[in-house]
């Protein structure tokens, strides 16, 4: 079993980056261009606090999708979901479950992984290695 479990992981690591890109450009799709429509983030202009991060968002998402760059792009979506998460959340609580900061938490901790780990074998950075 742990022979089968290993064998996976470089794979379980390329689909960890695609999931947490797909979840973080929703985040800037949605701040950036209303879609998905979110109440909180009507409005956002792009030159300010908010709309820098849907930028980071969005164009951090997408290179995580992408596997292109992961480790920089994770540690900079990893970086700003720190930010967030001091700036937004914990001023609420020093709890996230009740200052609704876990998800920051978990993107944070995701991000910080890839940034150490890499984009994994299904990755446009793993192909530019074999070239």
């Amino acid at each position: 079993m742990t022979e089968t479990m290993a064998a996976w992981a470089p794979r379980a690591l390329s689909v960890l980056r695609l999931i947490t890109g797909l979840m973080i450009i929703e985040h800037g799709m949605g701040k950036l261009f209303g879609w998905p429509p979110v109440a909180a983030y009507a409005g956002i202009k792009l030159f300010s606090l908010l709309g820098l991060a849907g930028i980071i968002e969005l164009v951090g998402g997408a290179l995580l999708i992408l596997g292109l760059f992961t480790q920089p792009a994770a540690f900079i979506v990893s970086g700003e979901m720190a930010v967030a998460y001091f700036t937004v959340h914990a001023p609420r609580s020093f709890f996230p479950l009740i200052n609704g900061g876990s998800l920051a938490i978990i993107y944070c901790f995701a991000c910080l992984y890839l940034s150490t780990a890499g984009g994994g074998p299904w990755s446009v950075d793993a192909n530019m290695k074999k070239a």
